[in-house]
This record gives C-alpha cells, sequence and structure tokens, in this order.
C-alpha cells in the first residue's frame, strides 16, 4: 500500500463542497447583426417554478456525466432551450466561476451561435428570446447596489464544544454587490448581470467604467 500522497502528484484541484451546492452550467450567447455582435437573453417561462418570468442565459444543472466538463452542459441545454444542435454552438472560452452564498456554483461560457435564424425557444422553459448589442454594455455599465446575508447557527449546534464569541443570534456574514442594467424596459439582474459585467471585464480590460466594479 503506497503512501497515499502520490495520488497529489498531478492532481487538478476541484470545488471541495460542489456536492453542498447548486452546480449548473451556462452559456453567454454572442450573435453577429449588421449593427455589431450581440448577447442573447432569455425571458424564463411563466410557469416554471425556479425564477419565473426573469431574463437568464441558457444553461442548467450539470449531470454527474458532465461534473469534470461542464461546457458539455452549457452548449445541451443551449441546444435543449433554443432548438439548436450542438454543431450551431461554438464554444469561445470560460468565463471565472461565480459562486454565490445562496447556494449555487455557475460555471459561465462564451459562446458564437452560428445559426441564429434557426432558433426555436422551447416554450416548456423559455417564454421569449431577445438580444443587447455588446455596444450598450461597454458604453452603459451598470447601477450597483447590494445584498446583506445573513446567517446562524443551526438549533442542534454544539454551542458548548466552541468559543463563547458563536451564539444563536443571526449575524451579517456577507455584503454582496448587485448589479442592474436597464435596456429598453427590460431589467437585467442578479446571476446574469454579474456574468455580463465579468464578460466584460476579462473580454476588455482597459474599459475604465469597469475596473470600478471590481
Amino acid at each position: 500500500m503506497g503512501s497515499g500522497l502520490e495520488n497529489l502528484v498531478n492532481r487538478q484541484p476541484r470545488i471541495q463542497n460542489h456536492a453542498e451546492f447548486l452546480v449548473s452550467a451556462v452559456l453567454l450567447p454572442l450573435i453577429e447583426k449588421p449593427d455589431g455582435m450581440h448577447i442573447l437573453f432569455e425571458v424564463r417561462a411563466p410557469h416554471i417554478n425556479r425564477q419565473p418570468g426573469e431574463i437568464c442565459f441558457p444553461g442548467g444543472k450539470i449531470e454527474e456525466a458532465e461534473i469534470n466538463n461542464p461546457q458539455l452542459t452549457a452548449v445541451r441545454e443551449t441546444t435543449e432551450e433554443l432548438g439548436l444542435n450542438g454543431e450551431q454552438v461554438q464554444i469561445v472560452g470560460a468565463l471565472d466561476y461565480l459562486i454565490g452564498p445562496m447556494g449555487f456554483l455557475v460555471y459561465p461560457y462564451v459562446g458564437r451561435i452560428t445559426a441564429p435564424q434557426k432558433i426555436i425557444p422551447n416554450h416548456s422553459e423559455v417564454k421569449e428570446t431577445f438580444t443587447v448589442p455588446v455596444d450598450f454594455f461597454l458604453k452603459n455599465p451598470p447601477r450597483v447596489s447590494s445584498i446583506d446575508v445573513a446567517t446562524r447557527f443551526a438549533l442542534d449546534f454544539p454551542f458548548e464544544k466552541v468559543s463563547a464569541v458563536y451564539d444563536k443570534k443571526w449575524r451579517l456574514s456577507w455584503r454582496l454587490k448587485v448589479y442592474f442594467f436597464e435596456y429598453e424596459q427590460r431589467v437585467i439582474w442578479g446571476a446574469t448581470a454579474k456574468i455580463v459585467v465579468n464578460f466584460v471585464q476579462v473580454c476588455w480590460p482597459e474599459n475604465i467604467y469597469y475596473r470600478r466594479l471590481y
């Protein structure tokens, strides 16, 4: 029997407690139009249980077989939600992971939709789609607000085993930035807006408006 340390050689780390999160992958879809590059957004169907009617990117839960390659999920979910095939979705690259204190972990990717004229939204999940010029986001940084996140220990927590500074009260744990974009009467916010911000920061790091959002 070996020491066990050989398992560390050339090992690629992953998120240790990923099983505690809702782990998903999404695609920020790009479409070329006569006036330039656009980002495609979905409006979620009003009858679904989770965030009905909100604006989002195509994506969904990562299946166990895809956990080591989340871009497979991003492409699969995009084809299912937009009625495309895999050849019509070309991955450009990955953005930064998004970890939320509400229990979600998102792997975002950027991809080109090569046949946008063939998009047929799956109305069991998607009410409609729309696009926004990338140039709009470059020239119009988001409004910034915040969310306070508080935590408290469970009723069966063994307080007698830890320092007395820990108690049963709620305590402020995080203050998270929340971004809002407004485009033609539509409001893009939450995780979707954070992914857009990361997209601009990664692809156009010289943009002075977005440097101030760090």
